[in-house]
């Protein structure tokens, strides 16, 4: 029997626990090992504190991230807070939430968190804010503010293993989470990332967006526009990284109104794509070659074609060695359009197919 996937927790939790560690620390001027905060979900979890420190003014601690079965970029990060207090004359009960070593700042509009602003995102917030409100009441420098800074000591490393840089988040990580907890796999966290490049390239006024399966079929798109550029200019905000994930990106381009969105991927995608598949994972979606095979028989196409067709083990078997054959090719492209269609109705989707040497085969 298979053993179940573990649930991890979010970003917005490790920070909100380590704020409420550092903040009773700061209170009680005693170390704590553990504490218990309130997710969004509406779970209580414990969390155990490291590197605890603390002072009169100041105390430290940091949560291990755990992303469960789902390790993304973040699993296994120390994400810490530092809580000092500021007393009077300052107006009470305030709490300063700000980023340090290795978060992010926000420079392009269209994200959860305004341009300037610490790449701590508003569920977060709350939930730091929540988890150190209560000890502000019994706080005895009443009135008091609570500074609270969370850092990630090499986040700026991991960074650059996000797409935090194309969404205008700089210096480092984002702390992130609606719910506070990781569900693996991480799908939402691919969607999420859809949902924020499409939103930034919205805010910036690109005219259309690109989506590509993959970094190579991005660059190889990226070339091609600078070769051939639209009467429009696709500035690096309207190039989103969709994944797998083509019915959901075509979804959240129809709501934000991208009707006519470019698709980048290679050949294997895009036929998946054509087949309807909401998803072009090898795991969610297996092609048939028969039914390609059916669709080319039922054009008309030329025997030679459908022969490679039926005697072919792969996508791009049958790519390469009908040289990408200008017929075949449009066919999966009219193919594509269609089944963009049923995921998005109103969405008149451009395939553009990638070779497999980084440039574009075809402009479909």
């Amino acid at each position: 029997m298979k053993k179940p996937l573990r649930s991890g927790y979010t970003t917005g939790a490790c920070a909100a626990a380590a704020a409420k560690g550092a903040a009773q620390m700061l209170a009680n001027q005693a170390v704590v090992s553990e504490v218990a905060i309130k997710l969004p979900a509406g779970v209580e979890a414990t969390f155990q504190m490291h590197g605890q420190s603390f002072s009169a003014q100041k105390a430290s601690c940091f949560v291990v991230k755990d992303a469960g079965d789902d390790p993304d970029v973040t699993n296994g990060a120390e994400v810490w807070a530092t809580v000092s207090v500021t007393p009077p004359p300052l107006t009470g009960g305030d709490i300063v939430i700000s980023g340090g070593t290795g978060i992010g700042r926000v420079t392009k509009p269209g994200l959860a968190v305004p341009p300037g602003e610490w790449a701590i995102n508003p569920v977060p917030r709350r939930m730091i804010e929540e988890s150190v409100g209560d000890l502000l009441a019994t706080f005895n420098l009443q009135p008091s503010t609570f500074n609270i800074v969370i850092s990630i000591p090499d986040g700026e490393e991991r960074a650059k293993k996000t797409l935090n840089q194309r969404l205008g988040i700089i210096g480092g990580l984002s702390i992130l989470g609606t719910t506070g907890i990781v569900r693996p796999i991480s799908v939402k966290a691919w969607t999420d990332t859809i949902d924020s490049a499409l939103d930034v390239a919205r805010a910036c006024d690109c005219e259309t967006v690109v989506l590509s399966t993959g970094r190579t079929s991005e660059m190889a798109a990226q070339e091609f526009f600078t070769l051939r550029p639209l009467p429009f200019t696709l500035p690096e905000e309207a190039f989103i990284m969709m994944g797998d994930h083509v019915a959901y990106a075509l979804r959240a381009c129809a709501l934000r109104g991208f009707e006519q969105p470019i698709i980048a991927c290679q050949f294997a995608k895009l036929l998946k794509i054509a087949c309807g598949y909401q998803n072009t994972h090898a795991a969610a979606s297996e092609l048939d070659l028969a039914i390609f095979r059916g669709w080319a028989e039922e054009a008309g196409l030329p025997s030679g074609i459908i022969s490679i067709i039926a005697n072919a083990n792969t996508a791009r078997e049958i790519a390469i060695a009908s040289g990408f054959d200008t017929k075949l090719m449009e066919l999966v492209a009219d193919r594509t359009k269609q089944a963009a269609t049923l995921h998005a109705p109103g969405i008149a989707a451009q395939p553009l197919l990638c070779g497999y040497d980084g440039t574009i085969a075809m402009s479909l």
